[in-house]
């Protein structure tokens, strides 16, 4: 059976359930599963630097969201509301052409911030850019850009957290062989009775 199951095969997890799997929780140990048979060099350089696939997102994506961001303000300043009322009255909804102006350049920074960051290989940065410059554009209520790249920043961030575990796991920081963190040495000393 697939990752996704097959419609009315009885399978008990849900959507939900295959979508936190997915972004969220760490991979499951299981036992035909090997552990990671990296070095501590490889997996340091792993949470560092991002891998050829990651970084070609991102180079792709630095230039969409340019286009994206010139698209968004020009369209909001074509289609501003009149600054007055037909009554003579101020129009709430009206902008200042001077805030779309702002808005560009704040998008144009994130875009230009996911090119530097996928230039330089930095998974987190590149992932908060993606993620921030995602959630202003879905909050300008321009969903169909702003969702994916909501998306593919969380996948960034959570490909960051999990690198980040596995370096700490093969440090022996991580957790113990019960899945529960390990207690921190107590540094008071109490000699035996």
């Amino acid at each position: 059976m697939s990752w996704w199951g097959h419609h009315g095969s009885g399978s008990d997890v849900g959507w939900g359930d295959r979508l936190r799997a997915a972004f969220l929780k760490p991979a499951e140990p299981s036992e035909e599963s090997e552990p990671d048979a990296r070095s501590m060099d490889e997996l340091r350089a792993a949470e560092r630097s991002i891998d050829d696939r990651e970084r070609l997102i991102g180079v792709v994506a630095a230039p969409v969201a340019a286009a994206i961001s010139f698209l968004i303000a020009n369209y909001s300043i074509d289609h501003d509301p009149a600054a007055y009322l037909r009554n003579g009255q101020v129009n709430p909804l009206h902008a200042s052409v001077a805030t779309y102006h702002v808005l560009e350049l704040v998008l144009l920074a994130l875009s230009l911030g996911m090119l530097a960051a996928a230039w330089y290989r930095r998974r987190l940065l590149l992932g908060m850019a993606m993620a921030l410059y995602g959630l202003g554009v879905f909050n300008l209520h321009y969903w169909g850009f702003g969702v994916p790249f909501l998306l593919v920043g969380s996948w960034y961030l959570v490909r960051a957290y999990r690198a980040h575990q596995a370096v700490k796991v093969a440090a022996g920081q991580g957790q113990g062989a019960s899945g529960s963190p390990r207690p921190k040495a107590n540094k008071r000393y109490t000699p035996p009775a």
